[in-house]
């Protein structure tokens, strides 16, 4: 018996079904306030939550629409979205029961930019596995879904914030930025009414229950909530909040005397700061925020900062406010990286730097590497056998263990090489600018060699026998031989892995950080980076150390190594083409 037959009308119960059971989740959250409040109408300590959820944007449009029925027009809209939502669920769970349940969870819980793409993705998988006929795609698409988020995605979002001034100070909205600056210079008004205060905390938040000074009317705020009334709230406490006792007060007072509840949606009112959890008072900031003009004015001196369009409020000297807030700058971080003195000249260093390393790292370890080989190739040597597995010794152990066992051995005080190899010399090897980068190279090389002694030792044992036996019959000298037919032949089999290994080495990220941290840091730089940093390691600097944090322009720097490496790959491919035509 199929399913259809089985269960005639299959999607229509299925939608019916997650209907059901969203109105059994909103009847249990209706059941769940009156029990924990039973003085409070159950459907209202539930229209209290939802209208919470609902993002600040949608009521001040909802009261300009519908005015007093404001309320009840964001809880018909909202409950109409859940039902549609639990209908889709239900679909969702009658082919995939996982899909199903995160669906309705984001869609609860009003993220429904993850509720929309986890829906849209479940359905594209399910066609995929439910048209007959498309096997390749049955066996592509799990491999396309990682590939879609842990690589498409990330490429086209850090191609994103290349374009935008996000960092330390813009990483926020305007909006955020303006209640951040209103928090940050705020007084206390003087001879301001006392408020007695209540503590609420629902959700890891606090808030303060408090009513206007003569009045009995309770009002509830928090730090993103302005003080309004609710239905349901009492003197007492709120549904769905607990309200702490003194010593909860105490274990929490340094949070609590953090925050600051806005009297108001309009900020310049002031906010209700506390530091007992008992009784608040009035705070004003220093700067006044004018929405029309799009300005803030610093109250003390007169000074007058505006919207320059840079995601921040900027005087006419060209002082900024910080923080700011996150804008699309277009090209502006491409621009600096090569116009700004103090970056352009750090990043040309860093750059002829990461070629030189790229380059005499495959070189070193490409020759030393081919040389162990050929020694090793010789069928009269006895135990090559044992001298082949000591040299691979250095491959099999952990890269970033020898980095930093390399770290040890050229310590300047301590290290084995000038305490013992050196007789107790002083010789600066990971704070001096060129030694430093000596002593990279020779860690690459005691990591690098194992890996091209292999490649190598297996593409001699591949050359055929008759071309070289033909080579000496015609009298060639052993350089010759290898020079004129075993060199040519063997750069047609190691030409791509000689490739991979210069763009794994020029992002070389382990070794760098691992060894020097990129120092000695370079002293006329206006960003974090040193003179052994390479590309990759400059960018993670710029992004993430330090307290200066510019996502932008690190962004900006990836997509020039992604462009450099691409170009040198393809040139690198074109020539291993040109290598195996002539071969």
């Amino acid at each position: 018996m199929d399913e259809k037959t089985a269960f005639p009308g299959g999607r229509s119960w299925a939608g019916v079904a997650g209907a059901a059971s969203g109105a059994v989740f909103v009847a249990a959250a209706e059941i769940t306030a009156f029990l924990a409040a039973r003085d409070a109408s159950p459907l209202l300590a539930a229209g209290s939550f939802v209208i919470d959820i609902v993002p600040q944007w949608a009521k001040e449009l909802a009261i300009e629409l519908f005015g007093a029925n404001d309320k009840l027009f964001l809880l018909v809209t909202l409950g109409v979205g859940v039902a549609l939502a639990a209908v889709a669920a239900g679909l969702l769970e009658r082919r995939r029961r996982w899909a199903g349940v995160a669906v309705f969870a984001l869609a609860a819980s009003a993220q429904w930019t993850p509720a929309v793409l986890v829906a849209a993705g479940v359905l594209a998988i399910n066609a995929v596995y439910l048209i007959p006929g498309l096997l390749p795609a049955k066996y592509l698409t799990p491999g396309l879904v990682f590939l879609l988020i842990f690589q498409i995605f990330v490429v086209l979002y850090s191609g994103y914030v290349a374009f935008t001034n996000y960092g330390s100070g813009h990483n926020s909205t305007k909006d955020d930025a303006v209640q951040a600056l209103l928090l940050q210079s705020q007084t206390r008004v003087a001879d301001s009414p006392t408020f007695s205060v209540k503590v609420l905390e629902k959700d890891g938040k606090f808030f303060f229950l408090t009513a206007e000074p003569g009045s009995t009317a309770p009002l509830i705020g928090g730090a993103d909530r302005p003080l309004s009334t609710e239905p349901g709230i009492t003197a007492d406490g709120a549904p769905g909040f607990t309200t702490l006792d003194f010593p909860s007060v105490i274990a929490h007072q340094n949070d609590i005397a953090a925050l600051a509840v806005p009297l108001s949606h309009d900020l310049n009112q002031g906010y209700l700061k506390t530091t007992d959890g008992s009784k608040a008072y009035l705070f004003t900031s220093t700067l006044k925020w004018d929405p029309k003009a799009d300005t803030m004015t610093d109250t003390k001196t007169g000074v007058v900062y505006s919207d320059t369009g840079h995601g921040a409020f900027t005087a006419k000297d060209g002082k900024a406010l910080l923080p700011g807030w996150q804008v699309w700058v277009g090209m502006d971080n491409f621009v600096r990286a090569f116009s700004d003195q103090s970056i352009r000249g750090p990043f040309f260093a860093v750059l002829l730097w990461t070629f030189a390393f790229a380059i005499l790292s495959v070189a070193t370890t490409f020759i030393l590497g081919l040389f162990l080989a050929i020694v090793f190739n010789d069928p009269k040597m006895r135990s090559r056998k044992y001298y082949r597995l000591i040299m691979i010794l250095p491959y099999a152990f952990p890269a970033f263990l020898s980095a930093l066992v390399w770290a040890g051995l050229f310590n300047k005080d301590f290290g084995f090489i000038n305490q013992v190899v050196l007789g107790g010399a002083s010789i600066p090897w990971l704070t001096d600018p060129w030694l430093a980068k000596g002593a990279i190279l020779i860690a690459n090389l005691w990591l690098g060699f194992p890996y091209m002694f292999l490649v190598t030792t297996g593409a001699l044992q591949s050359l055929p026998d008759d071309v070289v036996e033909a080579a000496r019959v015609d009298g060639a000298s052993v350089w010759q031989t290898f020079r004129l037919i075993k060199f040519p032949l063997l750069l047609v089999a190691v030409a791509p892995l000689l490739i991979a290994s210069f763009a794994f080495n020029f992002n070389n990220f382990g070794l760098i950080f691992l060894l020097t941290i990129g120092e000695p840091q370079f002293t006329d730089a206006s960003i974090n980076v040193g003179s052994t940093d390479l590309l990759i390691s400059m960018v993670y600097k710029v992004a993430f150390v330090g307290s200066e944090r510019d996502y932008g322009l690190a962004s900006a720097f990836s997509i020039i190594i992604f462009v450099l490496v691409a170009a040198i790959s393809l040139i690198g491919f074109r020539q291993t083409k040109v290598l195996e035509d002539l071969n």
